[in-house]
């Protein structure tokens, strides 16, 4: 508890500015006891505020749900597409591949450079400065009238914003939850964007009878509603400790972790939980400002997590989710069947609650087995999937064969439980428990770009391989899934239980991946003693 201390009179209680300018005595062996027997319920209150964040998901999987169903209504068709030399109206692979892709190459820079934001202002105006530029995005596409390229240019201005979330979100929550729940906590982000795409399918299937403008008009207003919930919530979300205590703002932190565990401020808990994430910031602002040439010189090995990183998040796109998600509506016409938009309604539906499998399993069977699974189980359905397409779909009268239609659909849903379960929330909680604190902004921008930038070559390129090559593109997905296993094996640590200081430990003692999982953590002692990137009964909790 902090010492009593008297004033004169009149005089006013200096600002503390670090934790070291107050006399506090923690017992932390007694407060690492107080962290063990924590259950559940401790934690749903943390739990409800991190899924605020998390919402942020909600705006880029909605944007994936909508706009595969835009592409093919006959109002946006007629509005936006071009005529064809039967003079109909159609929707060319280069305008579909623009305003897909671009979307993608602006959600790469807004998570480079305006990720920033929260570095500088905080996480939390961080995530309501990106919301302001995805409103202005919507009014821009909404108010088009017939210039598609209107349309592209407002998804560029949301993109800026969902790169912005994309970074900020799992950062938040990663620095405001405690290790025994931060990966399910992590995943949560990937379970809204899972939601934000059925509610997508669900939006678009309710609008596609309609005979005008509001078919895609309506489902584009709803982003409003999106970004007003937001913002409301982070208007209940405390910032993050770690980013106040880093600018000082000590009375603030303590307000915010007291906030988040329900809890007086003066709580002893309170002071042990601010002395543990000043130690590590301190350790860290020794080296002095984090710069980008840091993040190749810095230690322990974090040019090598920075390429770990980027090659994870790059193959989490190689594994061709988005090919199903972006094209759903187009490859279910092609399979023959009668309703292809409630098809894809189903394959949201799949997709969202396989992720809960995820939220589970990162914490009950760690991050590596998860992610090898899940390559293993998508590998095996992309060649039945890509075989049955390339032979047996397909009659000699050139008709589609409706039972080979059907057994792909399953096995279409079979491979997204696979991605949903394992890849689509193991990646951020990888990429979230990885890297110190004061590089991860950058790390995590550069990886989350690389992954935008993926997203952008695959969404504008997949519709003129799927013309040329048709099925046989799930080929290529095939073989980048095998990639995909072998890099998991080789070179994911197993980072599950760990804390942010032990998680450099890990790299610092050179521990390979495959043993990663059986390996434990050495004494508070013991590390301080060796690499000097963590102190006696100091560690992020």
């Amino acid at each position: 508890m902090a010492r009593s201390e008297t004033l004169p009179a009149g005089e006013q209680t200096p600002e503390v500015t670090s934790i070291s300018e107050k006399d506090i005595k923690v017992d932390f062996n007694e407060t690492a006891q107080q962290l063990e027997n924590k259950t559940f319920k401790d934690y749903i209150l943390i739990s409800c505020l991190c899924f605020m964040v998390a919402f942020g998901g909600f705006v880029f999987g909605y944007d994936t749900g909508t706009i595969s169903g835009f592409v093919n209504m006959t109002d946006f068709i007629d509005r936006f597409g071009e005529v064809g030399p039967d003079g109909e109206k159609f929707m060319s692979s280069i305008r579909v591949g623009l305003m897909i892709g671009l979307f993608n190459v602006a959600c790469a820079i807004g998570g480079i450079v305006l990720s920033k934001i929260g570095d500088i202002k905080g996480r939390r105006i961080g995530l309501m400065f990106a919301m302001a530029i995805y409103v202005a995005g919507i009014a821009v596409q909404i108010s088009a009238q017939d210039k598609w390229y209107q349309i592209t240019i407002g998804r560029i201005i949301t993109g800026f914003s969902v790169g912005t979330v994309s970074v900020i979100s799992p950062m938040f929550i990663g620095e405001s939850s405690p290790k025994a729940v931060r990966g399910t906590l992590v995943c949560c982000f990937q379970l809204c964007i899972t939601l934000g795409i059925f509610i997508g399918y669900c939006c678009t299937y309710g609008t596609k009878q309609l005979n005008n403008s509001l078919q895609w008009r309506i489902p584009l207003a709803l982003c409003f509603l999106w970004a007003g919930f937001l913002v409301v919530g982070m208007m209940f979300m405390p910032e993050s400790p770690r980013f106040l205590v880093e600018k000082k703002r000590i009375e603030d932190a303590k307000k915010s972790i007291a906030r988040s565990n329900k809890m007086s401020p003066e709580d002893p808990f309170v002071y042990a939980e601010l002395q543990l994430i000043q130690a590590g910031i301190d350790r860290e602002q020794m080296a002095g400002s984090a710069t980008w040439g840091e993040l190749i010189t810095g230690k322990p090995a974090v040019f090598r997590r920075v390429i770990m990183g980027i090659c994870l998040a790059s193959l989490q796109q190689l594994t061709g989710n988005n090919y199903f998600f972006y094209f759903a509506t187009t490859i279910f016409k092609a399979v023959g069947l009668q309703d292809s938009f409630q098809t894809s309604m189903i394959l949201g539906c799949v997709n969202f609650l396989s992720t809960f499998v995820n939220i589970w399993a990162i914490e009950r069977f760690g991050r590596r087995l998860c992610l090898l699974v899940g390559a293993a189980g998508m590998f095996v359905c992309f060649i039945i999937y890509s075989t049955l397409g390339s032979v047996a779909l397909y009659q000699y009268d050139g008709e589609s064969n409706l039972p080979a239609g059907r057994a792909m659909i399953f096995v279409t849903c079979l491979y997204i439980f696979f991605f949903a379960s394992t890849w689509a929330g193991g990646v951020y909680c990888v990429l979230s428990e990885s890297y110190p604190l004061r590089v991860r902004s950058k790390a995590m921008a550069l990886a989350l770009g690389s992954n935008w930038l993926w997203g952008f070559l695959i969404s504008f390129t997949s519709s003129f391989i799927i013309n040329a090559i048709n099925f046989y593109y799930g080929y290529v997905f095939t073989g980048c899934i095998a990639v995909a296993f072998v890099f998991t094996y080789f070179f994911i640590m197993e980072t599950k239980g760990l804390s942010l200081e032990e998680v450099d430990e890990l790299y610092a003692q050179k521990i390979l991946p495959w043993k990663s999982g059986s390996w434990v953590p050495p004494t508070a002692e013991e590390m301080a003693t060796s690499t000097g990137y963590a102190k006696p009964s100091q560690e992020h909790v």
